[in-house]
């Protein structure tokens, strides 16, 4: 960004500061937003508590503060927004969740401020319930977002089908992370010591949270079907369902679990590969993270995961096919020159589309479109 010309001034709104995919999205944005010409502000409408993203937000120099709602429908979010307005004076108010865009929407069309959407969710299996909020924000936010962001073309199209938006109101916009820079083999050996992982063992690593409909229980049935002794799988992450998933491990040698950790891409450098049998996802991060380590992909072909994985980066398989599951796991492990080759596609494939750099960018010339300012 050139000295002269001054940042957009955005404030994000979202639902909280627990560990998360959309709140993690905030966190990457953080390392690059200002360099990228953003001045970010993060609002969360429940409490900080002491959740780790708040303060990473906060050592990235970003200002957080809580509206310090009970709940996430608690009417009083749209006075207490209001009120800290004066103080943030944001060119733009971005709102992540469906919760948060209603507040938003609201506040910014109050005051004049244009609002942008991001959906980081396709919500076309739900119950009713849920279904009465997914609708209810959707008919808020074709009121009052300027700009809704879908995370990749798979959202957009569930969303302008589901919606009846404006194609022109919505546009896509990948993602990215900040690059991890390399891993040297001290630190990997490392880290695969660590969980007892030999040398010569070929190590998968399946990064995600373990609730329904992520893959795991996709990844335990294709376990029978896999050549013996050629792999072990390391899954990160914690969820409603670790405890389950831990007692259909029970007594598997070649299953380590991680629990939460922060050293995400230090395990993805320890892997040879990457697995994500998932069910249904917008766009992984966790995969976006994989292209930049390098590493080869083998995922179910669903939502945005075929935009991040080239075919020439890994293995594409139908879902919930467990045994379509063990027959590419078994090709990938069994062939380390073509690891290496799919592994340097998926880094290009970083590079051409998932950077950090390029992500930034791209949401600078979304808010500057809105603004009537000229790409910097």
């Amino acid at each position: 960004m050139s000295n002269d010309r001054a940042p957009v001034r955005v404030t994000h709104l979202i639902h909280d500061l627990r560990s998360g995919g959309a709140e993690h999205v905030l966190v990457d944005l953080a390392s690059i937003a200002a360099e990228e010409g953003m001045a970010m502000s993060v609002v969360s409408m429940r409490p900080l508590a002491r959740f780790r993203y708040a303060k990473q937000l906060h050592d990235s120099g970003v200002r957080v503060e809580s509206l310090e709602l009970g709940a996430w429908w608690d009417p009083r979010g749209t006075a207490r927004l209001r009120r800290l307005l004066p103080e943030l004076r944001p060119d733009v108010l971005h709102s992540h969740l469906k919760h948060a865009d209603v507040v938003a929407g609201r506040v910014a069309k109050a005051a004049s401020i244009p609002h942008v959407s991001t959906l980081h969710m396709i919500e076309d299996s739900v119950g009713w319930f849920a279904a009465r909020k997914r609708d209810f924000a959707m008919r808020s936010r074709l009121r009052t977002a300027r700009r809704t962001i879908a995370v990749s073309d798979a959202v957009r199209d569930w969303y302008l089908d589901a919606s009846g938006a404006d194609p022109g109101s919505v546009v896509t916009v990948h993602n990215g992370v900040p690059d991890a820079g390399n891993f040297d083999d001290v630190e990997v050996a490392a880290a695969r010591a660590e969980f007892g992982v030999a040398d010569d063992t070929v190590l998968a690593v399946m990064v995600a949270v373990m609730r329904p409909g992520k893959g795991h229980d996709v990844l335990f049935d294709a376990l029978p079907h896999l050549a013996k002794g050629r792999v072990e799988f390391l899954l990160v992450g914690d969820g409603p369902e670790l405890g389950r998933l831990q007692e259909r491990a029970a007594g598997r040698a070649d299953v380590v679990f991680t629990g939460f950790r922060d050293d995400v891409a230090r395990l993805l450098a320890a892997a040879d590969f990457v697995v994500h049998p998932s069910l249904g996802d917008a766009l992984p991060t966790a995969l976006v993270h994989a292209l930049a380590a390098g590493r080869p992909i083998v995922a179910s072909a669903v939502g945005g995961i075929p935009e991040i994985v080239p075919v020439d980066a890994g293995e594409l398989i139908a879902r919930g096919s467990p045994r379509a599951l063990a027959a590419a796991i078994d090709r990938v492990a069994a062939d380390a020159v073509g690891r290496g080759r799919m592994g340097k596609r998926a880094r290009d494939r970083y590079d051409e589309e998932f950077s950090a750099t390029m992500w930034a960018r791209r949401l600078h010339a979304v808010y500057a479109a809105l603004l009537g300012r000229g790409a910097h």
